[in-house]
């Protein structure tokens, strides 16, 4: 189609015929077109002095796509020209086409979009929203960028576009259906109704004054609908659940907008509703978390969610329906996992003992897999609840002592042998045929005989085993049935020992079949497999084929029976040599010569229940623990068989669910004497409801259900037959019925096939477990539910698996040797006698500290510190220990709590501000000494030691210390050389599911099954999946000190970190947190502070403990650039603190512009605002930016909070309790608010406190700016340490090849990172720290060198003659082990060639190039030939 330009766009129709009825667009004129016939796109610009409605240019561009057959991308663009009005008039006139834009891209806008309104100012268009949804589906589909690229294209009017909330009642319209006018009407209505309830007659609206009979709205009669069958065709529904994710907000006009979720176990969905704020409080004090409701609501579709939600109607409390236990006589559950089962158990030992509680039962075991780490919980939910815990765990059990050769008698190596193996159908003796069988006769060491039979088994073979075997069911249709082959089997095998690779399986099948006959096999046998474990136990695989394959013995057609057995008997015969060499040849010399000699990581393990009977029983189970989790851990922990032979005084063992040993020696038919044994071996035994063990229905090895009740019935004859007790238990691994669904999503995502056959492992109640075995009879289900899980239970002693007090280590003379410590450097620094206000303070703490037992805590800190002050490394202190003065005349901390002072270092003349006018004695004016005319010292921070100890003194002290990085290892080794090795260990640590993993598993379980799913429902699935053990770990540096009249068994078992015996340390198996108030805890943290202050004086020379901290050139660091001597533009901040700790985050730098601190005090004070939550953001910022509050006034430190208020007169005891609560985020109770305001604090400080979730203390800020100061000292005096230093710290993070090449090249990288705002990752927001610094030391006219293989060092940054240079591993493509190797080759000689570096370094080809890329080889040849030329230069 040809489209002739400069026509009007009436002309260009009518010559085409086309009857369209257009207004204004009639007279535009057609001014370029382009056609594109390979993409099928046409566009149209048109030109007109007027403007022209978007209905009509829409109008128009159907008609060319109709036309244009296949053309779907037609655009019609407008140019309008000549319009000569002022900006305003100009939008005014073309308002309609933006609203129409609106419309266009949001199709469900229509309710609201006629009723924005706009204004132009400050060369801005603004866009008024009446409601808070159209603003966020304006925002979310980036509406003022639309608009704003419309007006510059067709008005060529470049302006900015801003959306803005009107100032005025936020009404029905937040919640208007996108959809139809229907839903839309609903909705308003719905709002209105909501008004009407609020404001309506008592009779409308019933409040009553108890939580369980709250009416909202109306009392709801009617059907409930299950949640999971709400659509969005409901309209009204009723709904009854449980309540949770409760949050509430103030809204305009006076209202409160409600929000939470409601489940079902159905499913769950979102309610909401609006509420005036008066007459909200109930409401808000009535719904809140676990709430059981029923709810009655119209279903919506929620414009925010993009899901449907209830907009709520009517809501009454009501009791959630409770399964109970009615029956007079309890059970006991003996077999219960909590979320210590690693990814596998659910729920916490507190709710499963709370539900004990309640259904009045008397006791409830733990029985963790292979862990004990659920005692610490147990401990505390038995005194919570009054119940009665049994202590334990389900191990996993390893047979050291299997036999290898059972039922013998006094056979000789000569004796006959019948080795064989069998071919089946499937895995079960009782369910499966076989369809071969295949056998060999040694007599005299020699192959003599041969058997082998395909049998018909009467049954199709499984296509599976039809390609494992080769047999199929035409091979065998005309051979032989089984009846027919086992009588010439029986007489090939009689008189012979039976051999076979994995006998118990072919030994199994052989007895079942003959058992049908009435025939009883009692050969000996002999099993290769345990055979060459014993002799080869360093074998990977025990596998036919790979023991074959060890011992040089062919196998041909693997899993064929024949095969298989001739094969055997070549390994049987080599294993015969190779014990006679060893000097056996009896079969009764097998057992005892190869016992103890197999590797256990590939024996088979079995479950196994272990209880605590008493207390020797208890410490035995934690040597069991131990010793499982360090010598026997081979993918879970192993307990050996002898092991627990030899610590089973005081455990009570029971044979477990269907993965223990006498369950699977059923399944594999056993013989008897087997299985007299493996009772023998337990004190009682176990059955369980059919339920739990239906997957081996699943997995062929039994047939049906009466085949699991069947095997329950054998374990029962068994008790009865060897007088021991049998007990139903549940293998407990979640609460109720639907709380299956976690566990489901947790193995589905770790691969579980059967995630979703959960079998039913709740807590059940006494009748449930009754009529899950009342197949037994009436009588013998009660015994097996009720009487015998009651004798287990009385056998057991109350105990407590973690002594009740304090241990602390024991240090002969501990307290006179602290005494005489601080008192002598008292009086060292402010002379004898000591000023009353040092006397007094130090007296107080000393007599607080030595009442409660701590004296040993400061001196082994005390020793710790010295330790490493005298190894050159500075310590810095966390926590609170800085408020003790102890603390500082030991010289634990160098923080000095006193209130500010000033202290002759000649005479000891002193004086003492104590009127609160000065924050820090560093702040004090500089004096010269009244007395003896010496420059006064100045110290002193005034922090109060009661925020260490208490009032009291019954506060358990922390003391934190920062030692370097690098020192770290040492500082723990010298705490195992001053109590001794076995009572120092690390402090353990349990992972667990965070949220953020939990909603991967749920994410991950309902995207594998294409499964929508509703928000509020991942809510309660992320909930019920999180606080579930994954790992363990270790504290980063925290010790656990056993003291020596005590063992750590006494406490807690021990294990490795994440069970890595490669990690070298060793861990407490209990969360540290469970026992740190029995045994002393010290952290000893590795830190980079200390590092950099090292490197630091190492590299100048100069002490940083004789740096001022009150240096007037380093202080103005901290309010601009000028120290540096470059500008804020040149480095893109407004301070000079990048790169010094604390200080350098774009977070802080930024306080530091808003305070513009002068003061050290003033640092501290912005120290521990940054570090709080919410104690700056959202709190005193916004104080301090409206003036309502100076920065000296608001809340910066926990210390604030206690000396505030007692300053208002409030009582100490209680202001320190108040302080404790706002530190830990736990707000204020009402009452401590109501006294607060009794007491004329301002409300603006109680707010405050409500807000905040965490505080550090005053000392920690102190202790972290004196180090921060430091630093920045050298940043400024000792500009090219400083970077050295900095960029040692931050290798890793270095880029040499981008940072080499100059500022120029920094300053492009830092915009391209920038621009990714929030979409940088980690490593790109590193980079982007060091890039800032680099730049900032361009700019102050420091360079680099370029990383020299001769001169650089590995790790290190040097200081060169021309610059820094850097070290080797800063290259990519150089790691830091190589980079050590070529430091450590080239002391030896310089490198003749590149051949010789990569023979002596081992450098890789990678290496070589990074090295060639930046030119460190230089002119080095390639190899090490020497040329005649080269010879005679050497020579």
């Amino acid at each position: 189609m040809n489209i002739e330009k400069h026509l009007k766009v009436s002309e260009f129709l009518d010559k085409r015929g086309f009857k369209v009825h257009l207004n204004k667009l009639n007279e535009a004129v057609i001014d370029k077109v382009y056609l594109d016939l390979n993409n099928k796109s046409l566009n149209i610009e048109l030109c007109c002095d007027f403007f022209v409605g978007e209905a009509e240019i829409i109008k128009f561009r159907q008609v060319l796509i109709e036309y244009l057959n296949g053309f779907n991308n037609v655009n019609i663009n407008m140019n309008y020209v000549n319009i000569n009005k002022d900006l305003n008039t100009l939008l005014n006139d073309y308002w309609e086409n933006i609203v129409y834009l609106i419309s266009y891209e949001i199709p469900s806008s229509s309710a609201w979009v006629n009723n924005l309104k706009w204004e132009l100012a400050d060369e801005c268009l603004y866009i008024y929203i009446n409601n808070e949804v159209a603003l966020y589906t304006l925002e979310k589909n980036n509406i003022c960028n639309k608009i704003k690229n419309k007006l510059k294209k067709e008005l060529n009017v470049d302006i900015n576009v801003f959306l803005k909330l009107k100032e005025e009642e936020i009404n029905s319209i937040d919640f208007i259906n996108e959809k139809i006018d229907e839903e839309k009407e609903l909705t308003k209505s719905i709002i209105n109704n909501n008004d009407k309830i609020e404001s309506g007659t008592k009779k409308e609206c019933l409040h009553e004054h108890k939580a369980e009979n709250f009416i909202y709205g109306h009392k709801i009669e009617g059907e409930k609908v299950d949640i999971a069958q709400i659509n969005s065709a409901t309209g009204l529904a009723i709904v009854e659940g449980e309540i949770f994710d409760v949050e509430s907000r103030e809204i305009k006009g006076g209202k409160k907008l409600y929000t939470f979720n409601v489940t079902d176990f159905t499913d769950s969905i979102t309610v909401k509703v609006f509420m005036k704020n008066k007459g909200s409080e109930e409401f808000e004090s009535v719904v809140t978390n676990g709430v059981y409701a029923r709810i009655q609501g119209d279903v919506v579709f929620d414009t925010y969610s993009r899901h449907l939600v209830i907009m709520l109607k009517s809501l009454n409390v009501t009791e959630k329906p409770k399964r109970t236990d009615k029956n007079d006589e309890k059970r006991v559950e003996l077999h219960l996992h909590t979320q210590m089962s690693s990814m596998d158990g659910i729920n916490s030992f507190s709710s499963l003992a709370e539900r004990a509680h309640e259904w009045g039962h008397q006791a409830i075991a733990i029985t963790d897999h292979g862990v004990v780490q659920g005692f610490p919980e147990a401990m505390d939910a038995a005194k919570k609840y009054g119940i009665k815990v049994i202590y334990g765990l389900e191990g996993y059990l390893v047979n050291d002592s299997k036999p290898i050769v059972i039922n013998y008698k006094d056979e000789t190596f000569l004796s006959d042998f019948v080795v064989f193996d069998i071919e089946t159908t499937g895995l079960s003796p009782m369910n499966d045929s076989i369809t071969e069988i295949g056998a060999v006769k040694i007599k005299n060491g020699q192959i003599c005989d041969r058997f082998s039979q395909l049998i018909n088994p009467n049954v199709p073979i499984p296509e599976k085993i039809v390609k494992l075997t080769g047999i199929s069911n035409d091979m065998v249709k005309d051979c032989p049935a089984i009846e027919e082959v086992l009588p010439k089997f029986y007489d090939f095998i009689k008189g012979s020992v039976l051999v076979a690779h994995n006998a118990s399986f072919d030994v199994g099948f052989i007895r079942e079949k003959f058992s049908k006959q009435n025939t009883n096999i009692a050969n000996p046998v002999l099993d290769t497999l345990g055979l060459a474990k014993g002799l080869f136990p360093k074998l990977k695989s025990y596998k036919l084929d790979a023991v074959a394959k060890h011992l040089n013995v062919s196998l041909e057609n693997h899993h064929r029976a024949v095969n298989d057995a001739e094969a055997t008997a070549h390994i049987f015969i080599k294993c015969l040599d190779e014990l006679e060499q060893k000097g056996v040849s009896k079969l009764e010399d097998i057992n005892t010569h190869l016992a103890g000699k197999k590797n256990l990581s590939k024996e088979e393990t079995y479950h196994i229940i272990i209880l605590v009977k008493n207390y020797v029983g208890l410490k035995n189970l934690y040597k069991i623990v131990t010793e499982s989790h360090l010598n026997y851990f081979y993918r879970k922990p192993r307990i050996p068989k002898s092991l627990l032979l030899k610590y089973n005084e005081g455990l009570i063992l029971s044979s477990a669910c269907e993965a223990g040993e006498l369950y699977k020696a059923i399944l594999r038919n056993k013989d008897f004497n087997e299985i007299r044994d493996i009772v023998n071996f337990y004190d009682y035994l176990e059955i369980q409801p059919i339920g739990n063990n239906k997957h081996l229905i699943r997995d062929g090895l039994v047939k049906d259900e009466e085949e699991l009740r069947n095997i329950n019935r054998k374990i029962l004859n068994y008790g009865k037959k060897f007088n021991k007790p049998v007990v139903a238990t549940g293998d407990v691994h979640f609460l109720d019925p639907q709380d299956e669904i976690y566990r489901r999503i947790l193995m589905y995502g770790q691969g579980f096939n059967d995630a979703d056959e959960q079998p039913p492992l709740y807590f059940k109640t006494t009748d449930e477990m009754l009529d899950e075995f009342s197949y037994l009879g009436e009588e013998t289900a009660k015994d097996v539910v009720i009487n015998n899980t009651n004798y287990i239970a009385s056998m057991v002693e109350d105990i407590l698996p973690i002594p009740d007090g304090t241990f602390p280590p024991v240090i002969e003379g501990a307290e006179e040797e602290l005494i005489n410590i601080t008192n002598k450097k008292a009086i060292e620094i402010y002379g004898d006698p000591l000023p009353s206000i040092v006397k007094a303070r130090l007296d107080r703490e000393l007599n607080s500290i030595i009442k409660h037992g701590y004296a040993v805590m400061y001196i082994i800190a005390q020793k710790l510190v010295w330790k490493s002050l005298s190894d050159g490394y500075l310590v810095g202190s966390r926590g609170s220990v800085g408020s003790s003065f102890v603390a500082t005349m030991s010289g634990i901390t160098e923080v000095n709590p006193l209130v500010p002072h000033y202290v002759c270092p000649s005479c000891k003349y002193s004086e003492f501000i104590e009127d609160g006018s000065i924050g820090s004695g560093v702040d004090l004016p500089d004096k010269i000494c009244p007395k003896c005319g010496a420059e006064l010292n100045k110290d002193g921070y005034d922090i109060p030691f009661e925020v260490f100890l208490g009032f009291e003194g019954d506060k358990e002290p922390d003391i934190d210390l920062n030692f370097a990085g690098e020192y770290q290892p040492v500082a723990h080794k010298y705490t195992e050389e001053l109590f001794g090795a076995g009572y120092v260990f690390r402090a353990g640590t349990i992972g667990t599911i965070a949220e953020k993993t939990a909603y991967g598993f749920v994410k991950k379980y309902f995207d594998g099954k294409n499964i929508a799913i509703h928000p509020a429902e991942i809510e309660r699935l992320v909930k019920g999946c999180t606080g579930i053990k994954r790992t363990s770990g270790q504290h980063p540096g925290g010790v656990m000190i056993v003291p020596k009249y005590k063992d750590i068994l006494d406490f807690t078992p021990i294990q490795y970190p994440a069970n890595d015996k490669s990690s070298g340390v060793i861990t407490t198996h209990f969360d540290y947190h469970s026992i740190s108030g029995r045994i002393l805890k010290l952290d000893i943290l590795g830190h980079d502070v200390p590092s950099i202050i090292r490197m630091l004086e190492d590299i100048t020379g100069v002490d940083p403990k004789t740096i001022r901290l009150d240096d007037e050139e380093t202080m103005k660091l901290f309010i601009s650039t000028e120290p540096l001597g470059v500008t804020k533009e040149g480095i893109n901040t407004d301070v000079g603190t990048l790169g010094i700790p604390e200080f350098g985050t774009k977070f802080v730098r930024q306080m530091l512009v808003d305070t513009k601190p002068t003061t050290f005090s003033e640092l501290v004070r912005i120290s521990g605002l940054s570090h709080g939550t919410d104690v700056w953001l959202n709190n005193a910022q916004d104080l301090v930016k409206n003036g309502t509050a100076k920065l000296n006034d608001v809340i910066c430190t926990r210390d604030d909070i206690m000396l505030y208020l007692i300053h208002k007169g409030l009582d100490k005891k209680r202001s320190f309790k108040i302080m404790e609560k706002v530190r830990k985020g736990k707000g204020l109770p009402e009452d401590d608010e109501n006294y607060m305001r009794e007491m004329n604090v301002p409300e603006w400080y109680i707010n405050s406190c409500k807000k905040i979730k965490y505080m550090f203390p005053k000392a920690h800020a102190v202790a972290y700016v004196m180090m921060s100061f430091r630093i920045a000292y050298f940043k400024v005096h000792y500009p090219e340490a400083f970077y050295a230093t900095y960029f040692t710290t931050k290798a890793a993070d270095f880029d040499a090849d981008l940072i080499l090449q100059g500022k120029d090249v920094i300053i492009n990288k830092i915009s391209k990172l920038e621009a990714l705002s929030n979409d940088k990752t980690a490593k790109e927001k590193n980079l982007l720290t060091v890039l800032e610094v680099a730049l900032e030391m361009y700019c102050r006219g420091f360079k680099f060198e370029k990383v020299d293989m001769y001169k650089s060092d590995s790790d290190k940054f040097l200081i060169g003659s021309n610059g820094i240079i850097p070290p080797l591993k800063c290259l990519q493509g150089v790691g830091e082990t190589a980079a050590r190797k070529i430091v450590e080759e080239r002391k030896k000689g310089k490198f003749l060639s590149v051949e010789d570096l990569m023979n002596r370094a081992k450098a890789s080809k990678t290496v070589i190039e990074a090295l060639k890329n930046n030119g460190c080889l230089g002119e080095i040849p390639q190899s090490n030939q020497l040329s005649l030329f080269n010879i005679w230069f050497l020579f």
